[in-house]
């Protein structure tokens, strides 16, 4: 799945989330989501920096990789227009891409194992936007989150890099301004 979202309309809230979730708006389990989440919150603790940043809300914590150690790897998006992807085989492997939504190339953040815990995933189809899986549910929760959705898509399987290189062209050529 991949989004366009703004680098500057952010905050810590729990969660700014666009993908797959619960169908129950329950926090039922590891792996019970599978979307991609963009802000400054720093789950596990460790962050570097102060964000925003592109990572894996999997239910039950937000990844920036895969463990809940900070991964050196990820990088703040402060830009107008940023692109976040987030793949998962649903098993084994999944990766973390973002990019500057006007110019350049995706950077992979994480490629990698699942973390402990969240193989195989437990996904149930409901489609979030905005929100976690479970902000909204009508026991308690509260969506706490901040963000701008532009465009974005799911589809089935594990895209190769080249295509989703190939929606980054895509994105950068629709010249967001």
């Amino acid at each position: 799945m991949y989004m366009v979202t703004s680098g500057t309309h952010v905050n810590s809230g729990c969660c700014f989330d666009y993908g797959n979730s619960e169908t129950t708006r329950k926090a039922d389990a590891a792996g019970a989501m599978d979307a991609i989440y963009f802000g400054t919150s720093c789950w596990f603790g460790g962050c570097s920096g102060s964000g925003p940043w592109v990572q894996a809300d999997l239910e039950w914590g937000l990844y920036p990789g895969g463990s809940q150690s900070w991964n050196p790897n990820q990088r703040a998006f402060t830009s107008k227009f940023v692109t976040a992807t987030l793949k998962n085989n649903g098993t084994s492997r999944f990766a973390i891409k973002g990019s500057n939504a006007q110019s350049g190339s995706l950077y992979t953040l994480y490629d990698g194992a699942l973390p402990p815990g969240y193989s195989p995933m437990k996904k149930q189809g409901a489609i979030v936007l905005g929100s976690g899986g479970d902000c909204c549910k009508p026991d308690g929760g509260a969506n706490l989150s901040a963000g701008t959705f532009y465009e974005g898509a799911m589809v089935a399987g594990y895209p190769s890099d080249a295509t989703e290189n190939a929606v980054q062209a895509d994105v950068v050529a629709a010249g967001y301004r």
